[in-house]
């Protein structure tokens, strides 16, 4: 615990769940994503709807689950299919409002690569996983959080493959190559917050976790990145731990010994 009296995951679960509104239809993943949405789901968005990529819809969850394909996401759920479903009737549809992505490189644009490290990805320095799902959330939910860990190698000016699209070179270029809804509204990364201009899709740093100056938030990222204007990431407050530590994550499953150990 730091001086702050609270972690870095708590902090940026509780980011990530202030982006969630009232109402909206959250295609969640694991880890922090589930952290944020059942913060949301107990504080100011009770309607929120939570889809998960196994199959499920609509779920009321009472523990937190260890995957997305936990049985545990099933409780409440108003659909219990598979992954087939929910992508082609729910996210292909335009239904899904938010959704939660990460990578291994994130550039200015929001353009994420899960691929592989070095720019022949037939010979690749690094090979990742790949997409999963995320290339179609990325693609078809109307808009979506990135979290993610805040180093230099992470954030290029360019992403050395493109598995999930932001808004690819800016402007509308994003409309223009097909993509006619959707794009990255916020990252959340383990230094602060950043969002994108609406004229250039530019990121730039909207907030600084305590503890954090903007110009070194600024150092450690590969691109040119916009500082004026930043403001401090407002704190957890005492009710939004309370409900993180005793009612979302009690067993401290995904709250304990990470990034996320202490504060920057």
């Amino acid at each position: 615990m730091s001086d702050h009296g609270y972690t870095l995951t708590e902090l940026m679960a509780v980011t990530s769940a202030r982006e969630i509104k009232e109402g909206e239809i959250v295609f969640a993943g694991t880890g922090l994503p589930m952290l944020g949405v059942m913060l949301a789901q107990r504080t100011h968005a009770p309607n929120c709807c939570i889809i998960f990529e196994a199959g499920t819809a609509a779920s009321r969850l009472a523990h937190l689950p260890m995957s997305v394909g936990d049985p545990r996401n099933m409780r409440g759920a108003a659909t219990a299919a598979g992954l087939i479903e929910v992508f082609s009737y729910v996210l292909q549809a335009g239904r899904v409002d938010v959704g939660f992505l990460s990578g291994a490189q994130v550039d200015r644009y929001g353009n994420i690569n899960s691929t592989s490290i070095g720019l022949d990805p037939r010979r690749p320095r690094v090979r990742f996983s790949g997409s999963g799902g995320a290339c179609d959330i990325a693609c078809l939910a109307k808009h979506t959080i990135i979290i993610a860990s805040h180093e230099k190698r992470r954030f290029p000016e360019k992403v050395d493959y493109i598995t999930s699209p932001g808004w690819l070179e800016g402007g509308d270029s994003r409309r223009k190559s097909g993509l006619v809804r959707g794009g990255p509204s916020v990252v959340v990364t383990t230094k602060g917050v950043m969002r994108f201009r609406p004229d250039t899709k530019v990121m730039y740093l909207a907030s600084y976790h305590p503890g954090v100056s903007p110009q070194a938030v600024a150092d450690d990222t590969g691109f040119p990145l916009d500082i004026a204007g930043a403001t401090e990431t407002p704190a957890p407050t005492a009710e939004e731990l309370r409900i993180l530590r005793e009612v979302v994550d009690p067993e401290r499953i995904f709250l304990k010994g990470d990034v996320g150990s202490k504060t920057p």
